[in-house]
């Protein structure tokens, strides 16, 4: 059978199609609208049901600590404790060492200038994040043979067990820090120099015990 002419309007075409969203329901609107068809910035916080969003809606590692308001996410601390032969001696975990006063880990060269340094590998991107040194007292440890670990003797740099300066950052800053040993010149690796209260570099008889402390956004750190 045969519509009447007068059916075939725009208005009926219109009425037939609201018809059809109402008895899909919202199925039928999810089915058919994707993010093609919205305008890139057309929706904003409003267009979104408070407590709508959970973590399943969101990237990993998608949001950074620079996305949120200050304050909305706890300040991450990592640290580690190196000894005095540059090795790892406690930490809270993914640090490692790549090279320590002249040995290289495996495939790591170091060049002659880099010997009396530490460097560390973070295994996160450190441009957002600070980095704290301190020298870590060692009075157990006669370091210089005068019979004196009370850190009481007299004299420059006659508590080495006690006493030292010691300075850290990131590597791979241009044009402010370059680190030389094979693939530490990069922002996931810093380097530590410890050296004598006078400023000269330590020995074997008087290296330091340290601990580096970093805080900052961690989001983005990865398991060795």
């Amino acid at each position: 059978m045969r519509l009447p002419t007068a059916l075939h309007t725009p208005s009926f075409a219109l009425s037939a199609a609201a018809l059809l969203v109402a008895l899909g329901g919202t199925g039928y609107a999810a089915a058919t609208i994707d993010g093609g068809d919205v305008r890139n910035g057309s929706l904003t916080g409003k267009d979104v049901k408070n407590q709508s969003l959970t973590t399943k809606d969101i990237a990993n590692g998608s949001v950074k600590a620079k996305d949120l308001k200050p304050g909305t996410i706890p300040v991450a601390t990592r640290w580690v404790l190196v000894n005095a032969a540059g090795q790892i001696e406690a930490q809270s975990g993914g640090f490692e060492i790549k090279a320590a006063y002249g040995a290289g880990a495996t495939g790591v060269t170091v060049p002659a200038g880099a010997i009396a340094n530490v460097y560390l590998d973070a295994n996160e991107p450190l441009d957002d994040n600070s980095i704290v040194a301190s020298i870590a007292l060692q009075n157990q440890v006669e370091q210089n043979a005068n019979g004196n670990t009370n850190g009481l003797a007299a004299g420059p740099d006659a508590n080495p067990e006690f006493s030292g300066e010691i300075t850290a950052t990131r590597c791979g800053i241009t044009g402010v820090v370059g680190c030389a040993p094979t693939g530490t010149n990069d922002v996931n690796h810093f380097v530590v120099s410890p050296r004598l209260s006078d400023g000269s570099p330590t020995t074997a008889l008087d290296r330091k015990r340290f601990y580096i402390i970093i805080t900052g956004d961690s989001s983005d750190y990865v398991a060795p």
